[in-house]
């Protein structure tokens, strides 16, 4: 991407993905002036560094700083290494665990390290909010607690439901929205990204800028990413994560895990592709020409291309099809022969091959005892296609002569296609 491409292009790779701008109208502006003038916007993420790695949930953020970084802005990856002393209570329902300074710190080093497989190192501006909060002082903290009203906090959901429920609120808690915020003051900051879950924190760097006589920033908040079971957010207690350390093997595999439905938000969230790139692979999908798992196998490769090497994804890629799929298609799998002349079996040909009902062939096969049986088994993503977890209705690529092996649960048959 050229350094200060034309607002829509910048536009078209900056909203990728994002759940809200607020306003989107001074973003558009901000952007336009930055067009104008040469001066790129200043642009901020920040981590506490509350645990030794990171995840794939917590590069969304950081990919997004890359895009701006692409275009030429100025990406500011900020260590809270003083707020976290504090302890975001974004999403927590009790006062987090306090942590050592010594575990602050050998923990933003390994985030220094960890990011850089994403950002460009030399053009990221790293800094740590103790460079101004240490040196605050007892009237400064009190001038900034007297930017916030206790009400204007509890109107905050976690303390909100917290006092409902008489259960304890830190007084240092109520501070971490006015640190975050003066954050935004001390950077100058023209644009904070944060999650869906981090709204509240950040329109306080709004207010506080506004308050201090700057332009206030523009919020870009994501969605949060949801891990390899689809439903629970991205979590190392969960375990649903995949590490951004963790080997290229076990990353490529964990990928290949993830739901049909799932791989559409990780090439949003964790590729560098424009939407308009990702809605043509969808519909390659749709019409049959990509499948699936092909897809999937692009997504994954992708991925741990950017945490190790092209080299380590194509060994990752080519232990993963012979360690699973030539398992599918295991010698001690029952055979079962299947006619593609057999009633209410195919849909349509296409080309020397046929398109086949799912639900019908695994009936025909005897792994379900009806078509409908079948089809709520889909749903509930109990079918498997050589190897892959399988969503679909119709199942491509029949040809005779070939085989497909199906399981449905712990039962699966390897199928012949016969005249």
């Amino acid at each position: 991407m050229a350094k200060f491409a034309s607002v829509d292009e910048q536009l078209d790779l900056i909203m990728k993905g994002a759940a809200e701008i607020i306003p989107l109208e001074a973003l558009k502006e901000r952007v336009a002036k930055s067009l104008a003038t040469g001066v790129p916007m200043r642009i901020k993420a920040g981590f506490d560094p509350t645990a030794p790695d990171l995840h794939l949930g917590h590069t969304v953020l950081i990919r997004k700083l890359r895009h701006f970084q692409q275009l030429g802005h100025t990406v500011i990856f900020l260590i809270g290494d003083s707020t976290a002393l504090i302890g975001d209570p974004t999403g927590r329902n009790v006062t987090r665990k306090p942590l050592t300074q010594e575990e602050i710190d050998r923990n933003a080093e390994t985030y220094k390290e960890q990011v850089f497989k994403i950002l460009d190192r030399e053009k990221t501006e790293v800094r740590y909010n103790s460079e101004w909060l240490n040196k605050l002082g007892y009237a400064g903290w009190i001038g900034l607690a007297a930017k916030a009203t206790v009400s204007q906090m509890l109107e905050r959901e976690e303390f909100h439901k917290r006092f409902k429920a008489d259960e304890p609120i830190g007084v240092h808690e109520l501070m971490y929205p006015l640190v975050q915020g003066y954050d935004s003051v001390m950077l100058r900051c023209d644009v904070e990204l944060g999650g869906t879950d981090q709204r509240f924190n950040l329109l306080m760097g709004r207010d506080l800028q506004r308050k201090d006589g700057q332009a206030p920033q523009i919020v870009l908040m994501t969605p949060i990413l949801e891990g390899l079971d689809g439903v629970q957010k991205m979590s190392k207690s969960l375990g649903n994560a995949i590490g951004i350390h963790e080997a290229a093997g076990e990353m490529y595999g964990k990928l290949m895990s993830i739901s049909d439905e799932l791989m559409w938000k990780y090439w949003v969230f964790l590729t560098d592709l424009r939407a308009s790139e990702i809605d043509a692979m969808k519909a390659e999908v749709e019409s049959g020409t990509l499948h699936p798992m092909q897809a999937k196998k692009n997504l994954a490769w992708s991925i741990v291309r950017d945490f190790h090497s092209a080299a380590d994804a194509d060994v990752a890629g080519e232990n993963w099809g012979m360690q699973f799929q030539q398992r599918a298609v295991a010698s001690d799998a029952p055979v079962v022969e299947i006619s593609l002349a057999s009633d209410g079996l195919v849909v349509e040909q296409v080309a020397e091959a046929s398109v086949v009902r799912l639900p019908k062939l695994l009936q025909v096969a005897g792994l379900a005892s009806s078509a409908g049986e079948a089809t709520r088994k889909i749903a509930e993503n109990a079918v498997s296609v050589d190897g892959e977890k399988y969503l679909d209705k119709t199942l491509s690529g029949a040809k005779v002569g070939e085989s497909v092996v199906l399981r449905l649960g712990k039962k699966s048959v390897r199928v012949e296609w016969v005249k």
